[in-house]
């Protein structure tokens, strides 16, 4: 599968070293808007997504372009009748999630978006320990981090208005989706948001429902890094899981990760329209957050 790559900052690494390492896949085009970027690839470079969709021999497209662009770049993707791997979250706007999921539909693509924490080791064999045992009785997961540690210079995660919001909106997704791999869809009950002087939310506390009550812990300003899992079943047992755990390198754990998100966009593609995941969901969780903060 050739893929085209638009977006090159601080994620785009671990996508490209995921490509280099499958033979299922080749890296056939890059796009970025940084001429120097670009030259670090030995394939064809553009500065314009709709002239490599135009010009470029691809079969499906990556987009890790900063949030507020997600749903542009993907709306010209699906248009081109090519399926697309997204990064969470699918937009920054609710009403251009459903609209492009419906594009998506319409044109027999599939509209991937890219948990990457779904794919962890650590907490996928907690998830398969459960099996056949007690059911859940509480969940918690818990994503903190002090973000200026992470975002590299990709600058546009602290400004509110490109991020679509701060902690909830582009790290709620992820810790929502692993909720969902436990407990499965899930309903918000309460939120608890705060918001630095510039208007970024930096921590939040969620409160919902799936098949049981689950807490996400989300946090921007934690001195240092913490995202884990803890899982109290209906016969008191308390497990927990670390998906940093056995990574001891900064970001070392999202290598794997987004090795197996990669293996699953190759079965989206397959699918076609028939594919269906958590973007859109998690983006309604997001936005309902956000209203009920703003009544």
């Amino acid at each position: 599968m050739r893929l085209g790559v638009v977006g090159l900052g601080v994620i785009s690494r671990f996508y490209l070293a995921a490509i280099a390492d499958d033979p299922a896949f080749e890296l056939a085009a890059v796009c970025d808007l940084d001429p120097t970027a670009l030259a670090a690839h030995p394939v064809p470079a553009f500065t314009d997504h709709r002239v490599m969709l135009a010009s470029a021999d691809l079969d499906a497209v990556v987009v890790t372009t900063p949030n507020d662009v997600h749903a542009a770049v993907c709306r010209d993707v699906v248009a081109a009748g090519l399926p697309v791997c997204v990064e969470k979250p699918l937009a920054t706007d609710l009403a251009d999630g459903v609209a492009l999921v419906a594009a998506a539909r319409a044109g027999g693509v599939a509209l991937f978006t890219a948990f990457h924490r779904r794919y962890n080791s650590t907490l996928l064999a907690l998830r398969d320990k459960l099996v056949g045992g007690p059911p859940v009785e509480w969940l918690r997961v818990r994503y903190l981090e002090r973000i200026e540690e992470h975002v590299g210079a990709d600058r546009w995660y602290l400004d509110a208005a490109r991020c679509g919001g701060g902690c909830v909106a582009d790290n709620g997704p992820n810790a929502l989706d692993v909720a969902r791999l436990f407990v499965g869809p899930l309903r918000l009950d309460s939120a608890e948001v705060e918001r630095d002087a510039a208007g970024v939310d930096r921590r939040a506390l969620l409160r919902l429902w799936g098949s049981a009550p689950v807490e996400v812990e989300l946090d921007w300003s934690f001195p240092g890094e913490r995202k884990d899992v803890e899982v109290r079943l209906a016969d008191g047992t308390v497990l927990r899981a670390d998906a940093l755990e056995g990574h001891s390198g900064f970001k070392s754990s999202l290598w794997h990760e987004y090795a197996g998100v990669l293996r699953d966009f190759g079965r989206a593609a397959r699918a076609g329209a028939d594919w269906a995941d958590g973007g859109l969901a998690a983006l309604a969780i997001v936005d309902e957050v956000y209203r009920r903060e703003a009544r």
